[in-house]
């Protein structure tokens, strides 16, 4: 099963001509996740010819303007085709708020159904039949969450020359015994999963953490993520600004990516402040931590493959 993100936009604060403002599709085979969704998101959905049209749900960190003005869009967007299934909104409150109010206001078209879900604690917000998302509070100037994708522990590697020792049939039955149930034979005898099946292998985990004070209890959220989106907004020179308004540096990503053991970490939500060239800064800063780290960038796909 793949599972890949896609970088729609990376900056934060005002969009520039090289870099839309902050959003994140997560794709996981026939699933797609909208993290934050702010202006320019149609754009970069565009021109990386994503099936935009299937977006199950739609994960918003908070309420300011560049974070959610994408969204609109996105929902306007969505009514030019046939759809039956909902479209699933999870945000802290004030999200519902902003978007009854934009469909008022610009008296939009809908033609299928919008469910929102306000965030008050921590909580799993959605889930499929082996995943599920979970917001986790963090610390801004509003109220504002993270998100982490966890994938649930997959089967064990099927030994095919164990199950023709016990004499089961390939066919169906292999596919049972794979699938962890167990099947019984001609003669009588069940054959359980355990027998022809190695340890249970983890799944995958997806973070996504932007516009927050650094907090220690961050890197427990994330723990393990197979991807961690993180914001790094400012250098570490600019640490009394970024405490101010309630930001990280590209240092403090890092730390969270080490103390947290992720496999891969991506910075997102640039300050303005930086042009592109001017982010190897950032870069330099979080590598002298955490050597690993990465900057994302506009449109940048990243893949998210098992480690077994």
């Amino acid at each position: 099963m793949n599972m890949e993100a896609f970088v729609l936009g990376c900056g934060g604060m005002m969009p520039l001509p090289y870099r839309h403002l902050t959003s994140v599709l997560l794709r996981r085979d026939g699933d797609l996740f909208l993290f934050d969704c702010g202006e320019g998101t149609q754009v970069s959905l565009r021109r990386l010819n994503l099936k935009w049209k299937k977006i199950d749900a739609i994960f918003i960190s908070h309420t300011h303007a560049d974070h959610i003005t994408g969204l609109p869009g996105i929902l306007m967007l969505s009514s030019q085709v046939e759809r039956k299934e909902p479209l699933y909104i999870y945000g802290p409150p004030k999200i519902k708020e902003y978007v009854e109010t934009s469909r008022k206001v610009l008296d939009m078209y809908i033609n299928y159904p919008i469910v929102i879900k306000e965030i008050t604690a921590p909580c799993v917000v959605h889930s499929g039949k082996d995943f599920y998302i979970r917001a986790f509070p963090l610390e801004h100037t509003k109220t504002c969450v993270g998100y982490t994708l966890e994938e649930l522990d997959r089967p064990g590697e099927f030994f095919p020359e164990k199950a023709m020792e016990l004499k089961v049939p390939c066919g169906p039955m292999w596919s049972q015994l794979q699938s962890g149930f167990e099947v019984t034979l001609a003669d009588g005898s069940v054959v359980k999963p355990e027998q022809v099946l190695g340890s249970k292998r983890s799944g995958r985990k997806f973070s996504f953490v932007t516009d927050t004070l650094y907090k220690p209890s961050i890197a427990n959220e994330v723990r393990g993520s197979d991807l961690l989106i993180c914001e790094g907004m400012f250098e570490k020179d600019l640490i009394d600004q970024a405490k101010e308004k309630k930001h990280m540096t590209a240092e403090q990503a890092a730390i969270i990516a080490r103390d947290a053991n992720v496999r891969r970490m991506c910075m997102i939500h640039y300050s303005p402040r930086y042009t592109d060239r001017e982010l190897s800064v950032l870069l330099e800063e979080a590598q002298a931590v955490w050597p690993q780290a990465e900057l994302s960038r506009d449109r940048m796909q990243i893949d998210i493959p098992y480690i077994d």
